[in-house]
């Protein structure tokens, strides 16, 4: 069965996105970039939830036409090749071959995801897929990227989830300014 890693970028004050939306402050500098790209390519599939579904499946399949930043051209080719799985009890159906998961019973057809992936599976971006999946209890990694940034409000990592034991199992800086903290279910 596949391991399930929730990687995401906050402020210092524990938000992953600012008070009008605004994702202009994380910072990919050259080993933040080539960590994230290692840890997307040891992913068997992506799993977003809907709303970073469409941002990502309007960008990465252009990328190289929007932007000529190292990163964006290094995981851009990584993007279109991985399977994609999107959490949303709304959409029934999702472009690039995405599978589409939640309308029923989220535990149950997780499962069926992770059997399918025995690799493993990153969740990234938002914050809707990841605390109905660590509500669950179906998290095992957390990598919690902590930018020199507060930005005073926005959306919250993990909102309204109820306590739950981890255990760190790595810090790691990168291009002087960002930190890993890599956690474990305990």
């Amino acid at each position: 069965m596949g391991t399930v890693v929730y990687g995401v970028h906050t402020s210092v004050d524990g938000f992953i996105e600012g008070p009008n939306g605004e994702f202009d402050w994380p910072e990919m500098g050259e080993e933040l970039s080539a960590y994230s790209i290692g840890l997307a390519e040891r992913a068997d599939a992506f799993v977003y939830g809907r709303r970073v579904w469409e941002l990502m499946s309007s960008y990465w399949p252009q990328a190289e036409s929007i932007s000529d930043h190292p990163h964006d051209l290094a995981f851009a080719p990584i993007w279109r090749r991985t399977p994609k799985v999107v959490v949303s009890r709304t959409l029934a159906e999702a472009s690039h071959g995405a599978l589409v998961v939640g309308g029923g019973d989220l535990a149950k057809e997780f499962a069926g995801i992770r059997d399918r992936f025995p690799g493993g599976l990153l969740v990234t971006g938002g914050t809707g897929a990841a605390t109905a999946l660590a509500a669950l209890g179906l998290v095992d990694t957390y990598e919690v990227i902590v930018h020199p940034v507060v930005l005073g409000g926005g959306r919250q990592v993990l909102p309204d989830l109820a306590r739950q034991q981890l255990r760190l199992v790595e810090t790691r800086t990168f291009d002087g300014r960002s930190v890993l903290l890599r956690y474990a279910r305990a």
